[in-house]
């Protein structure tokens, strides 16, 4: 699949088939994805690959602290932003776009709810990538570097015929991860890739969200 194409077609997968990835199917997509640039080449992203029973448990184990009402902790530095911003605007659309698809309402708070469960089972991938630094780097140094392997990773994963999903709140428990994944406590956890067969026939696989024009993104300076 030509590259450009690749980052076209690349968007949330939120529904997955319950088929099983190969071991090599994912192996081959991490190799592939390492080839991303880091600062000055320390390549600080670690991964732990999850399926089967102890992915079972994680997404179990994140659902029962979630609807215990036990406050998120994650590892991460969390994004925010103010409720008048333009990025809580785009925010709110994606949120419309996804309830309207899905016929939840703004009253139904128990639909809303599930479908926030959803996503602390990862959506019920088959396979979660959890990528992770070690603790002895700063906690914002190696953000981008990990942002370049995580595009990588949903790219490549398209070659193969796979969907993904780049997604926190898999990790928003690191307690339940680290449990049962064996990731040491000398690991930060960052973000989680939801893997596996996409869903087509799911309602929630037809969201395609919206971008910005570049015109109204950028500054152009020094030419004519």
């Amino acid at each position: 699949m030509d590259v450009i194409d690749a980052i076209k077609m690349r968007k949330s997968t939120r529904a997955f088939k319950p088929d099983p990835v190969p071991k090599e199917i994912i192996r081959a997509i991490l190799e592939i994805a390492c080839r991303a640039p880091s600062a000055m080449n320390i390549q600080p992203w670690e991964f732990t690959v999850a399926s089967g029973e102890a992915l079972e448990k994680i997404k179990k184990g994140n659902v029962e602290k979630l609807n215990a009402g036990q406050m998120p902790n994650p590892e991460h530095l969390v994004v925010g932003w103010t409720n008048d911003s333009i990025y809580r605007e785009r925010q709110v659309e994606l949120a419309k776009q996804i309830f309207q698809i899905m016929g939840i309402t703004r009253e139904d708070k128990v639909k809303r709810a599930q479908w926030m469960e959803r996503g602390f089972r990862y959506f019920d991938a088959p396979v979660a990538i959890i990528i992770y630094v070690d603790r002895s780097l700063s906690e914002s140094g190696p953000l981008i570097d990990v942002g370049a392997v995580m595009q990588n990773i949903c790219l490549a994963a398209l070659h193969f015929g796979l969907g993904t999903c780049i997604e926190d709140q898999g990790v928003m428990y690191p307690e339940v991860v680290k449990k049962f994944s064996g990731i040491p406590e000398s690991k930060r956890l960052l973000i989680a890739i939801s893997m596996g067969y996409s869903d087509e026939s799911a309602q929630a696989n037809r969201i395609a969200s919206t971008r910005e024009s570049v015109d109204s993104l950028t500054t152009w300076v020094g030419f004519s």
